[in-house]
């Protein structure tokens, strides 16, 4: 498999694409007014307790308080006695105790992030977990021999380790025991130094902020398979260039510098499909499609034969396009980061054997997921249901917002619906006032269809309550807004 990464710089944002075999497969969007939060340690102060849900709201100085769980403070173990032997948060919290703690979910619609007291602070190699003491591999690296030769080799830098705890990345997989020394050594100086930041700063202040999209490419994106980075900005070319020098110098790697006066993102047209994956239905292939309906409760995605007919008979005709949709799901999982509960709507299928296969095919697409991914057996209705490891906001919602026409609805009153309301109105407010005049402000097609097709239904209104009425159209109306106005 051929992999590349694009990245397209402007003063506003950092756009990254990841394309495999030349198709993308996922993009990473950070705004310069709006960087996302992950990874960012903060010296908080709880600002409540909440028994009933073991859990905390946390001031770390955003908009909304930062939501803090039991299981997010206290290891937990299972006790024979009671089942549980976790502390409750009345005893590990009390309000206005100050805190240190790091998001691990950014805030998505109307819930404030999600945080953690377990601070981890992850380098090229290694994830440094100060508050624990074990030792840890990555359960990307299955071989059980990697596994212990890069414990020890871990362990020989024992002098370095502390009492702190380790996770061995799937990066380590290439280190050197020297370049493993070096990550241990920047990892215990940043924890000192933030250590040291904590003692001074006020509560409800940013104490580490994360690496910047760019070096995080650096820092996590890197595998066997990635061939080359091409950036359009010279200066973030020359940083990463640094970073990569000084981190990860063994790296074949190439990264380049972009100079070309098309757009990196047009020239792989990356573009059209950041425009497609905004839209409700993808095509196949083969000519059949999806829909994907994303809300706040879950995603649900339908699988349609469309325009493909097959070659043999139906069922051999929905087994292609199930194949095929298994494909697609997991790619438009990944572009879209679509996460939580995600229902897929497969097309029945008679054989047993077929429903295998699309769970199967469904489920190695998926294996190249870096979001942790649960897939259930297919239901009686025929449905898959699965998860999706959600920490930071979908593509939807970075780049769109919702319709201020419809609310979110995906659909509008029609002209009609408004104009029988229109009607009811004009009753209640003829018996409620003592009117010698209604005008009726409404949009262009609302006031259109009552000169028109509901001429004779408003003469006999007029006629019925015995006050003239007068129409206007208000052309910053839409067509579910009204007015009926005492003149």
């Amino acid at each position: 498999m051929s992999k590349e990464i694009l990245i397209n710089v402007t003063p506003q944002e950092t756009r990254v694409a990841i394309l495999e075999n030349g198709v993308l497969q996922e993009l990473y969007i950070e705004r310069s007014r709006s960087r996302g939060l992950v990874g960012n340690i903060y010296k908080g102060r709880v600002c409540r307790v909440l028994p009933g849900m073991e859990a905390a709201f946390v001031e770390v100085g955003m908009e909304r308080a930062a939501f803090l769980h039991v299981s997010d403070i206290a290891p937990y173990s299972p006790s024979k006695d009671n089942g549980t032997d976790r502390p409750s948060i009345s005893h590990l919290l009390r309000e206005g105790q100050d805190i240190l703690v790091q998001v691990i979910k950014d805030p998505m619609g109307t819930k404030g992030a999600r945080l953690t007291a377990h601070v981890t602070i992850p380098s090229r190699y290694l994830v440094f977990m100060p508050n624990s003491n074990n030792i840890g591999v990555s359960s990307r690296i299955e071989d059980e021999t990697e596994r212990d030769r890069l414990r020890s080799m871990l362990m020989e830098h024992e002098d370095l380790l502390g009492e702190s705890g380790y996770i061995i990345r799937t990066a380590a997989e290439t280190a050197s025991l020297e370049s493993m020394g070096v990550d241990i050594a920047y990892l215990n100086k940043l924890w000192d130094s933030i250590r040291e930041n904590a003692k001074d700063i006020k509560a409800g202040n940013i104490i580490h902020e994360d690496l910047p999209l760019s070096m995080r490419v650096l820092r996590d994106m890197i595998d066997d398979d990635l061939e080359k980075i091409r950036v359009d900005s010279r200066e973030t070319w020359r940083r990463m260039s640094g970073f990569a020098e000084r981190f990860i110098p063994e790296s074949k790697i190439v990264i380049e510098h972009y100079p070309g006066e098309r757009p990196i993102f047009d020239l792989y047209g990356v573009e059209d499909e950041i425009q497609k994956s905004l839209e409700q239905k993808t095509v196949l292939k083969s000519g059949g499609y999806l829909i994907i309906d994303q809300t706040e409760a879950m995603t649900t995605i339908d699988v349609n034969t469309g325009a493909f007919v097959g070659h043999r008979n139906l069922e051999e005709t929905i087994f292609k396009t199930n194949l095929e949709a298994a494909q697609a799901i997991a790619r438009q999982l990944r572009l879209r980061n679509l996460g939580g509960i995600i229902i897929l709507d497969f097309i029945d299928m008679v054989e047993e054997d077929h429903r295998r296969q699309v769970l199967r095919a469904l489920e190695k697409a998926l294996d190249k997921d870096h979001a942790r991914t649960h897939v259930c057996e297919v239901s009686s209705l025929g449905l898959v249901e699965m998860t999706r490891k959600r920490t930071r906001e979908s593509l939807e919602h970075i780049l769109c917002e919702v319709c201020p026409t419809c609310s979110g609805r995906g659909s509008v009153k029609t002209a009609e619906t408004v104009c029988y309301e229109i009607f009811r109105e004009i009753l209640r407010e003829a018996r409620q006032f003592d009117a010698r005049q209604l005008l009726v402000l409404a949009a262009q097609d609302v006031i259109d269809l009552l000169v028109d097709e509901e001429s004779s239904s408003l003469a006999e209104l007029e006629d019925f309550i015995d006050i003239p009425i007068k129409l206007q159209v208000e052309a910053l109306y839409t067509q579910e807004q009204y007015d009926v106005v005492i003149m």
